[in-house]
């Protein structure tokens, strides 16, 4: 199977089934000398385990990391640096049925359209568990971020019909769903307690807000920044859209409101009046902050009466059993945080070539 590598410079090549010995992921172009150990790590996994709320799957498991290389003495060699996450609590004997057909809404058939053969137990590399080596790359990448400034606000803006209406950035880590607003979570909650009585699921949106990010980042042809963050949230399993921005909100303005207009503040440092565009023209970075949203599907995995067909060619119904989320969103968030920040920090190591006296400066 090939596509399990992500990123250029900064890469990441993840691996492991979700009912599996375990997952893990391998972080290559990591700078030397990056503090880091097994807690900075952990920190993002724990955002992203499952068993945290009423409104997540049930399985219980740690998500304990191991680093096996490319630290020493508490920091980066510069070398791959390996990490596993060893599975604990997976039940395949609740996949057993799944074999003989294909789930609705899940990639069973493609599957086997493709391979011809499949890992049923839990959807294998299909799993939302797969995440786990992206979560952990992305704690490396946002860590490397912060020595120069940048920083991440990633929340749900909406589940179901739950929108957020004000914005509180330390409510975000004090409900369950994640939510800078305390009326709009406890509203979210009251939507998912109906869908999980009716044995259904919801889906939602995921904001990333990217703070201090210099201009000049991203190329303006296909290695556009907009571009390739569009290519790593979209490769999150349950993500059906991203905006940029005002994203298809464009569609409904003009010209002379979508156009952000430059000025000079009081320190002559150039500033935008708007920031309609989300940080980013031509594909590069302006240096406003950079806003992009995830679409995130319901729940594929639901305990109702769905419609199917079986390897045999009959039609069927279904009732998929084992433990799920009722809604995914949530812990998406961090997942969606780290795609956004290894692509962020791939990009800038990119670009460090870019110009003549960036060279100069490193080995004139």
């Amino acid at each position: 199977m090939s596509g399990s590598t992500f990123g250029t410079i900064f890469s990441m090549t993840t691996w492991g089934e979700s009912h599996g010995k375990g997952l893990g992921v391998v972080v290559d172009g990591c700078p030397a000398g990056v503090s880091l150990c097994e807690e900075d790590i952990q920190a993002f996994l724990d955002r992203r385990k499952p068993g945290q709320s009423r409104y997540t799957t049930a399985r219980k498991e740690g998500d304990q990391v191991e680093i096996l290389s490319g630290v020493f003495e508490g920091k980066t060699t510069g070398t791959p640096i390996s990490m596993i996450v060893r599975n604990e609590d997976q039940r395949s004997r609740d996949y057993s049925e799944i074999a003989s057909y294909y789930r609705p809404g899940h990639a069973d058939y493609t599957f086997d359209a493709k391979y011809g053969f499949r890992d049923y137990r839990g959807g294998g590399r299909s799993s939302g568990r797969e995440t786990i080596g992206r979560v952990a790359a992305g704690a490396i990448a946002v860590k490397v971020l912060e020595e120069m400034g940048i920083s991440f606000c990633t929340y749900t803006r909406s589940i179901g019909p739950v929108t957020i209406e004000t914005f509180d950035c330390e409510e975000i880590s004090n409900n369950a769903v994640y939510m800078p607003d305390a009326a709009a979570a406890t509203q979210a909650k009251k939507y998912l307690e109906e869908c999980m009585s009716q044995k259904n699921s919801a889906g939602g949106v995921i904001e990333c807000r990217i703070s201090h990010v210099p201009a000049g980042i991203g190329d303006p042809v296909f290695n556009k920044l907009d571009a390739n963050l569009a290519r790593a949230i979209m490769s999150i399993g349950a993500v059906k859209g991203v905006e940029i921005g005002d994203g298809f909100a464009v569609t409904q303005s003009n010209g002379l409101e979508n156009n952000d207009e430059f000025f000079y503040d009081e320190e002559h440092q150039l500033q935008k009046h708007t920031n309609h565009a989300g940080g980013i023209l031509g594909g590069i970075s302006d240096g406003s902050e950079i806003i992009l949203r995830a679409a995130v599907k319901p729940t594929a995995s639901i305990s109702s009466t769905q419609h199917t067909v079986n390897k045999n060619g009959e039609n069927i119904e279904i009732n998929i059993k084992g433990r799920h989320d009722p809604v995914i969103v949530p812990r998406a968030v961090v997942v969606v945080e780290s795609m956004a920040a290894i692509t962020i920090l791939d990009s800038m190591l990119m670009g460090m070539g870019a110009k003549l006296e960036n060279l100069i400066k490193i080995y004139g």
